[in-house]
């Protein structure tokens, strides 16, 4: 019985789990560039049940050999194994703002490859980002909304100096007096990233391979790739699995509160 209880209470906390992930999700579903987080849940390893029992040979010595019958195996729970983000390209908005940009992506050599703005975060580490919601500072540096600078390809500071500037599609930035290319980071496998929060991805990146196309478009935002309609419904499937097994944690106390309070009567 008490192996139904952790079942129960595993079951539980995965659903809880999910419902943060969720959560999240439809809170950032307005966020420029944001990523839903899926989570995927798995059984813990079954066990084998057998039954363990004796046999009789009938011998002068009366023998008794040990036998085990299988029964079945027994689940013993779930858990969320990880929450990953899904990279699917998000729909692009026009906004008209000169600083705004939408990295989208064209031809991807390898499907779970992914592209991204390359940004510099407080520490002066560098991130990686889709929310191409820019803006500049009091310095004439493109920086994001948060504060990060936005890196060229070379891995330095953009400097505007106040001007005023367009982006070609092929990711120029280009002002009266210079042409600096943004810094457009590409990774084959976007599953290792790991978010950081403020729309900030840490992983290992590199130049965008001669075999991936895009284009950058300016005054245009990409949207968060959250549903929010399938969201909340997964939402609610997950509540009402968090309440059923709620209730089976409630029959196996009662059970066991029975099973207690009778046998001590009993002695």
């Amino acid at each position: 019985m008490l192996r139904g209880f952790y079942t129960a209470a595993s079951g539980m906390i995965a659903q809880q789990r999910h419902q943060e992930a969720l959560s999240n999700n439809i809170a950032n579903a307005n966020t420029p560039g944001y990523k839903a987080d899926q989570a995927s849940l798995r059984a813990f390893p079954e066990m084998l049940i057998q039954q363990m029992g004796k046999k009789n040979i009938p011998t002068t010595q009366g023998i008794n050999l040990p036998v085990q019958n299988p029964i079945g195996s027994l689940n013993t729970g779930v858990y969320v194994h990880e929450t990953a983000p899904n990279y699917v390209q998000g729909d692009v908005r026009e906004t008209g703002l000169t600083t705004d940009m939408a990295l989208v992506n064209g031809v991807i050599p390898d499907e779970t490859g992914s592209l991204f703005f390359t940004v510099q975060n407080e520490a002066g580490e560098v991130r990686y980002t889709r929310n191409g919601n820019f803006t500049v500072d009091g310095q004439g540096a493109l920086v994001t909304n948060q504060g990060y600078y936005v890196l060229d390809q070379a891995g330095n500071q953009i400097q505007t100096d106040g001007m005023e500037f367009i982006v070609t599609q092929d990711g120029f930035l280009q002002t009266e007096d210079q042409a600096i290319l943004l810094g457009i980071a590409y990774t084959d496998n976007a599953n290792d990233f790991v978010k950081e929060g403020n729309d900030l991805f840490n992983g290992e990146a590199g130049a965008v391979p001669a075999g991936a196309t895009f284009t950058v478009q300016q005054g245009f935002l990409e949207q968060s790739n959250v549903d929010s309609l399938q969201s909340m419904t997964q939402m609610m499937e997950s509540y009402r699995m968090f309440e059923t097994n709620q209730r089976v944690l409630k029959a196996y106390d009662e059970s066991m509160g029975k099973a207690v309070s009778e046998i001590g009567r009993l002695g």
